[in-house]
């Protein structure tokens, strides 16, 4: 990994001093050819500094008809400078996203110039291109290296990496161990943490086209920090029955059918911050027992992410639970300061930025939803509330949806489908829902219609603030 350092002294009245740091990651020569996307050439310097070449990864997005867009990452501190070629066409226009990030763009011919002043995941658009962009991720500095000679560290270093096992398909890993992924690793496998405790997943490195990316089964106190999963047949992270999990800074991409990014299933105590899910299906998704986990599900926090589903529910909860033993609770739940994207799926009945359709026997309460940004909807509803039967996954409707509170939301655009809200019958209803401060198109709504929102039977007790 190369690092450059410069000091910059202040020549005014109080001396001052400002660093800035780089790192920038290894590739592997065996992928040199088979990963890279010629789409952009990208480069990064500190100001004053040399430019150093980035490798720009294909990462495939999209389930309705896949297409191959673009990534880059490194690691910094203090300030830094991009520099984007378009290597095909010209530029228009440029998009950067999220949109609240600020960052604009300097357009000279068909290179662009950003500047950089804190770690930021962003998506660079030219001419409106959704499907065919460059993901750029500027991470801040690891904080942890662990040595290879650590007997307690399972450490990948730079290169290409298959598991041992007859399949193929993964990498057990025990209780107490870190899990390092360093700068240019490449797993071909899944990460499995099952019946274990105080695991640590972290590094730079990456997890390539595996079943699925990391699993957290019966386990608890899991950390998963800093890597990138490219591409899997199924999810990115894969939560049962398990507690303590902490997920941050995290990446993900995916384009296959059910290929999601985070499930959980009767998780307790999880933390989700810093992540970036490009997924084509449910970005994050939140459930009772499904397969071989059971439980309630209880404090759960998504906070400060960024959330694409090209297909799907950004947001998913409550349509899996126990309809042959206990019924199970959904509750205390908060996403905050998330910006949502994309939302695009055709089918009425598994539309929703924010989505809870409680079935299953399930009750769902004590939700907030806070500081959420939606910058497009394609095809798709705002919010949908729904107590629900649903015959192809559920095998009776869920007990309810209450205490459910949205605040500090905003949405521009047009042509997306209202909002819904609905109980399942008079007993099985969606009740204690307030709203405040919702903007659409720049007004604040004050009432149901205003903000876009069609309400069926079992609904009570609807508050706007």
């Amino acid at each position: 990994m190369k690092r450059i350092f410069f000091l910059v002294f202040s020549i005014f009245p109080f001396l001052t001093a400002f660093s800035s740091e780089l790192s920038i990651y290894p590739v592997p020569k065996e992928v040199v050819y088979s990963y890279h996307n010629d789409d952009y050439t990208v480069k990064v310097r500190i100001p004053g500094g040399a430019w150093q070449d980035l490798f720009e990864y294909k990462v495939r997005v999209d389930l309705d008809e896949p297409q191959v867009a673009s990534m880059v990452q490194f690691d910094f501190s203090g300030q830094v400078e991009v520099m984007v070629k378009k290597n095909d066409g010209l530029i228009q226009k440029v998009d950067v996203r999220p949109l609240v990030s600020k960052v604009a763009p300097v357009i000279k011919g068909n290179v662009i110039f950003l500047t950089l002043n804190k770690p930021q995941k962003l998506s660079i658009e030219f001419n409106g291109d959704r499907l065919h962009n460059l993901h750029l991720f500027a991470n801040e500095p690891e904080k942890v290296k662990p040595l290879e000679s650590d007997t307690n560290v399972i450490y990948f270093g730079p290169g290409v990496h298959k598991p041992d096992d007859q399949p193929g398909i993964e990498f057990k890993i025990p209780s107490n161990k870190t899990v390092y992924l360093a700068p240019g690793a490449i797993l071909k496998g899944k990460l499995v943490v099952d019946k274990a405790e105080n695991v640590r997943i972290i590094g730079r490195g990456f997890i390539d086209q595996a079943q699925r990316g990391v699993e957290v089964t019966h386990s608890k106190n899991v950390l998963i920090e800093g890597i990138t999963v490219i591409n899997p047949d199924h999810y990115t992270v894969y939560g049962g029955e398990s507690q303590g999990i902490i997920i941050r800074n995290l990446k993900s991409f995916s384009c296959k059918g059910w290929s999601d990014g985070i499930d959980l299933m009767s998780c307790k105590n999880v933390l989700i911050e810093d992540v970036f899910m490009r997924n084509s299906d449910d970005c994050i998704a939140i459930y009772g027992h499904r397969w071989d986990f059971f439980g309630d599900v209880r404090n759960i926090t998504v906070q400060n992410s960024t959330l694409w589903a090209d297909v799907a529910h950004p947001i998913n909860i409550g349509l899996h639970g126990n309809t042959e033993g206990r019924s199970e609770v959904i509750e205390d739940l908060t996403f905050r300061n998330i910006d949502i994207l994309e939302h695009d799926e055709d089918d009425p009945e598994y539309q929703g930025c924010m989505s809870i359709c409680a079935g299953d026997n399930n009750l769902v309460r004590n939700v907030t939803f806070e500081d959420i940004r939606v910058e497009s909807i394609q095809e798709g509803q705002l919010l949908h509330l729904k107590v629900v039967y649903n015959s192809k996954y559920s095998t009776a409707p869920g007990k309810g949806i209450e205490n459910i509170q949205f605040r500090n939301i905003s949405y521009q655009g047009y042509g997306e489908s209202p909002s819904q809200m609905e109980g399942y019958d008079s007993i099985c209803i969606v009740q204690n829902v307030s709203f405040e401060n919702i903007i659409i198109n720049g007004v604040r709504a004050r009432s149901l219609m205003e903000a876009g929102i069609v309400t069926g039977e079992g609904v009570r007790e609807i508050h706007f603030k």
